[in-house]
């Protein structure tokens, strides 16, 4: 049985990983910043002999650290590490964007990232082997949007990071993966939408009922590849340009709404 950490899935595209890996016969660990919010998706996940809760501070080395040192105590030891914790700031231009907002983003999407490839790949190189799994986005292919500057370049950032890591750790028994998990609409992805004109707000929707899902649409195949990944370096993605392609020449004869239950 294999154990998969998962940082930041006390809610969102994190829980839904966890709650299909768990469905698929693994141990996991949700993680999340409040000891509440992680009880809360333990007890949601419904089987707490296979699920432990693990309140995280991803911007704090030491307590990624004991994140990992908890999973070991508890499961034996971690197969897959998934560095899914991230935030944005609100959808402004550069230089109307808040300090503590720029600050709390850079250290959750990128320093979080690098401190858990370090913590699990250290503690994986000592076990003799697993993966870990950088969850990319806007940005991490060099994307431009509007009004996402500070996130995009966080995630042009991981994304880097995945092709150094697979210098770094070749010929190692730890495997480096990455996973694109296309638009989610969750209460995430309503962050700061107050701050855009309604005209812009609708235009955004309208995109995002072409090209977006739900969690509970793309976390069962996502948990599907990353548990049938045995190469390094694989990228499991979601939306891929045909996918794209597809959905924007189906959409006038479709309707969705997936913000009527948010």
């Amino acid at each position: 049985m294999r154990t998969a950490v998962v940082t930041g899935s006390s809610r969102g595209i994190g829980l839904g990983l966890a709650r299909e890996l768990l469905a698929r016969g693994c141990n996991v660990v949700v993680t999340g910043r409040s000891q509440e919010a992680v009880d809360k998706a333990v007890a949601e996940l419904g089987q707490p002999e296979r699920a432990l809760g693990v309140a995280t501070d991803v911007t704090d080395p030491g307590s990624v650290q004991a994140l990992w040192d908890a999973a070991v105590a508890r499961f034996g030891r971690v197969d897959i590490w998934v560095n899914n914790a991230g935030t944005t700031t609100n959808p402004l231009p550069l230089w109307e964007v808040g300090a503590d907002e720029v600050r709390q983003t850079v250290e959750t999407n990128l320093l979080g990232t690098i401190y858990g490839i370090q913590v699990a790949a250290r503690g994986m190189l000592a076990q003799g082997g697993g993966q870990v799994f950088n969850v990319e986005g806007m940005g991490s292919k060099g994307e431009v949007q509007v009004g996402l500057l500070p996130y995009a370049c966080t995630k042009a950032a991981v994304g880097y990071l995945d092709k150094a890591l697979l210098k770094e750790l070749k010929g190692s028994p730890v495997q480096v993966c990455s996973i694109r998990p296309g638009i989610n609409v969750t209460e995430h992805l309503l962050h700061g939408s107050e701050h855009l004109s309604p005209e812009r707000w609708e235009k955004t929707k309208k995109v995002f009922n072409i090209l977006g899902d739900k969690p509970e649409t793309t976390t069962p195949w996502l948990a599907e590849r990353i548990l049938a990944t045995r190469r390094t370096g694989t990228r499991i993605q979601w939306l891929t340009t045909p996918k794209i392609a597809w959905r924007f020449t189906t959409a006038p004869f479709r309707t969705r709404d997936l913000f009527a239950d948010l």
